[in-house]
């Protein structure tokens, strides 16, 4: 089936998208939805050139959707439509467990005909972060929630020592309560690594983000 990718960058996006390659289904672009404001990703926070340096790796379209936060819901209808007349039947989601938001994935599918796709749903949450790590993808720390991890995280690669201080740390390691969040630089289904710097970690009392960049030259 030829489907579109709701993306963030994160662990759990490109492991779904590790399953459906190995499905078989023929991916037809990644839609991400943007913060018009401040012109990075949504939840995430990655700048348009990392995206975009990602997506060439994987070999994949970029379709940004940009929103102001009211009308998140249009723009990503927006975007499937134009995915829609890219050829896609259906969009792919990583979400897990969370009914309600999966309940809203469908909604938009809904609303503009495609089918709603979600390969990683009710798979241990544990197991899918331990998988991705086991396949040898590049999950960089982006951002953290300052009340469940220390900022000393930020930049730092998913690895069994980071796993297990979170274990210590009593937090969900899969991140799906929002205690984390990633951005994956290689693995399998890149065509090369994605080379990228970390600059100066921002502090916005809730949460802290690492600035990752594409490295130039």
């Amino acid at each position: 089936m030829k489907c579109v990718l709701s993306f963030s960058g994160g662990k759990d996006s490109i492991l779904t998208l590790h399953k459906l390659k190995e499905a078989g289904h023929e991916i037809t672009g990644l839609l991400v939805m943007m913060n018009r404001e401040l012109g990075r990703s949504w939840f995430h926070g990655v700048d348009p050139p990392l995206l975009q340096a990602i997506a060439d790796s994987l070999g994949l379209p970029l379709i940004p959707c940009e929103s102001a936060g009211e009308d998140y819901h249009l723009a990503m209808e927006e975007g499937l439509r134009r995915a829609a007349d890219r050829g896609a039947e259906a969009c792919a989601f990583g979400d897990i467990d969370a009914a309600d938001n999966a309940a809203w994935c469908r909604a938009r599918c809904s609303a503009v005909g495609l089918q709603p796709l979600f390969p990683l749903w009710q798979r241990d949450r544990v197991e899918n972060t331990w998988e991705a790590i086991a396949l040898g993808y590049r999950c960089v720390i982006k951002c953290v929630r300052n009340r469940d991890l220390p900022q000393s995280l930020l930049g730092r690669a998913l690895d069994e020592q980071v796993l297990r201080e979170m274990e210590e740390r009593g937090i969900d390691v899969c991140g799906e309560n929002g205690e984390y969040h990633t951005v994956v630089l290689d693995g399998p289904i890149f065509r090369y690594p994605v080379s990228y710097e970390c600059r100066e970690i921002w502090d916005f009392g809730n949460i802290a983000a690492i600035n990752i960049m594409k490295k130039e030259g």
